[in-house]
């Protein structure tokens, strides 16, 4: 069953940077040849958003994607993804 996610990327990894980065193996072989994007689930959030977040003690929630487009860190995507095997990690179709 798949889901629509709007994130904002912050922090991605490119298939020739897997060795780089201390990926978890499942992870690592759920990626293989695709881009491993951390999104803040929700897109962009303005300053009182964040500023309401911390008050209310209710953290950002993040998401991984598992993608065939590259992102840059601050990108907004906004995608349809199926749940994987991994808790929080998202196969863009």
């Amino acid at each position: 069953m798949s889901e629509r996610i709007e994130g904002e990327v912050i922090h991605a990894v490119a298939p020739t940077e897997f060795g780089d980065h201390d990926l978890d193996p499942d992870l690592q072989s759920l990626a293989e040849g695709k881009h491993v994007l951390v999104c803040r689930r929700g897109g962009q959030p303005s300053i009182f958003e964040l500023a309401w977040a911390m008050l209310r003690r209710k953290p950002i929630q993040p998401v991984t994607l598992i993608s065939d487009t590259a992102a840059a860190e601050g990108d907004v995507v906004d995608v349809d993804a199926e749940e994987t095997t991994i808790s929080g990690v998202y196969r863009a179709i």
